[in-house]
C-alpha cells in the first residue's frame, strides 16, 4: 500500500515508518524543508516531500496518489514555544488542508488522525472515579487541546458531509524509551517546587517520590509506549470497521506511583519517600475495549517492562525503537 505519513520524523512517525516498511508498504513522507530529523529516514526507502501543512501545493503533492494517510504533523505541547496563532495554523488549517486534498484525490481509502487524550479534564478533584473512553465528555483548555478538538470535529464533519473515511486515534502521554526514567514526578527534587508542602522531606540529595493523595492513595497515570501506540495505528489500517469512528489509545493498563518508585529508587541507588499532597491528584485510566473489540489493539508495554527497557536503552542495547528527539 502507499502512504503518507505527516509528522514521519517525530518519535511516532518514524517508529511507525519502521514497521510500516517492513510489512512491505511504499512510504512517503511530509517534512519541514530544515527539519534536521531527516536523517534518521536516509536509511529507508522513503519519498519524501518537503512543505508544510499550512501549504495547500505542498499537501496536495504529498497527498497525490497514496492510498492511505496518517495524519500526524502538528504543533504539539513539547515541542515549542507556539503562539496560539501558529497552533491554529498548523493543527487546524493544516487538518483542514489536509482532509481538503484527501476529499479531492480517489482512491485514498482512510485518513488516519492523531488525537489526544488532552481532550480530557484528567486533572479533577478526588481523581477520575471511573475509566475514561470514547464518550467521556471533552473538555479542551488550552490552544493545543483546542486545536485537536477542532481537527477532530473537521474529521467527523469530512466524513459525515464528504464521506472522506476518517479514522480519529486518541493518543494516551506518549513516552520513549530515552524519556521514561526523566519523568520529573518522579523525584522529589521536581515536586518540591510544585507543591511547597514537600519542602521539608528534601535533604540535599535527590530521592525517588511516591506522591499520594488526600485518601492516601498512590497517584495513578495511565500512558504508553511509543511502540503501543505504533502497534494502535498498525490495527486501525485498513479496516472498515473504523471508518469514522474515535478510539483511545493507551498502554495495557495504569500505572500507581508505588509501582514506580521503589524499583526506581533500587534502580538509581537514591533514597525513597512518601508524600501526600493537598493539590489535585494525578489519578486516572482508560477504558481501551473499545479500540480492542474494532481493532484488535493489544498493547503490551507496562510500567515494568518499559522501565527495564529505559535502563537496557541507556546502557546502549537495542530495544527495537528510535530516540524520541
Amino acid at each position: 500500500m502507499r502512504i503518507l505519513i505527516t509528522g514521519i520524523t517525530g518519535r511516532i512517525g518514524a517508529n511507525l515508518a519502521t514497521q510500516l516498511v517492513e510489512r512491505g508498504h511504499q512510504l512517503r513522507g511530509l517534512v519541514w524543508p530544515r527539519d534536521p530529523r531527516v536523517e534518521n529516514l536516509k536509511k529507508m526507502q522513503i519519498e519524501l516531500v518537503k512543505g508544510s501543512l499550512t501549504d495547500p501545493a505542498a499537501v496536495e503533492q504529498a497527498v497525490d496518489g497514496v492510498e492511505a494517510v496518517y495524519h500526524l504533523g502538528a504543533a504539539f505541547q513539547g515541542g515549542g514555544p507556539f503562539t496560539d496563532e501558529e497552533f491554529f495554523e498548523i493543527n487546524v488549517r493544516g487538518t483542514f488542508n489536509m482532509l481538503e486534498a484527501v476529499r479531492r484525490v480517489k482512491g485514498i481509502g482512510q485518513f488516519l488522525f492523531a488525537s489526544s487524550d488532552a481532550l480530557y479534564d484528567k486533572y479533577v478533584p478526588g481523581g477520575m472515579s471511573v475509566p475514561i473512553d470514547e464518550q467521556t465528555l471533552r473538555v479542551p483548555k488550552g490552544a493545543y487541546a483546542l486545536t485537536k478538538a477542532l481537527g477532530e470535529e473537521l474529521c467527523n464533519g469530512y466524513w459525515q458531509g464528504y464521506q472522506v473515511p476518517t479514522t480519529i486515534l486518541r493518543f494516551a502521554m506518549v513516552w520513549a524509551a530515552d524519556e521514561m526514567l526523566q519523568f520529573p514526578q518522579f523525584y522529589l527534587s521536581k515536586m518540591k517546587e510544585v507543591h511547597p508542602e514537600l519542602a521539608a522531606l528534601w535533604q540535599g540529595e535527590e530521592c525517588a517520590v511516591l506522591l499520594k493523595d488526600q485518601q492516601d492513595r498512590p497517584f495513578k497515570k495511565h500512558i504508553a509506549d511509543v511502540r503501543d501506540i505504533v502497534h494502535g495505528c498498525l490495527c486501525a489500517l485498513g479496516k472498515e470497521r473504523a471508518l469514522g469512528e474515535t478510539f483511545q489509545l493507551a498502554g495495557p493498563r495504569p500505572f500507581t506511583w508505588d509501582e514506580v518508585s521503589y524499583r526506581l529508587a533500587e534502580l538509581r541507588g537514591i533514597p525513597h519517600v512518601e508524600a501526600a499532597v493537598q493539590a489535585t491528584p494525578t489519578f486516572y485510566e482508560f477504558n481501551l475495549h473499545k479500540a480492542e473489540e474494532y481493532l484488535g489493539f493489544s498493547p503490551s508495554y507496562d510500567i515494568v517492562r518499559m522501565m527495564v527497557d529505559a535502563l537496557n536503552y541507556q546502557r546502549g542495547e537495542d530495544i527495537g525503537v528510535l530516540p524520541h528527539g
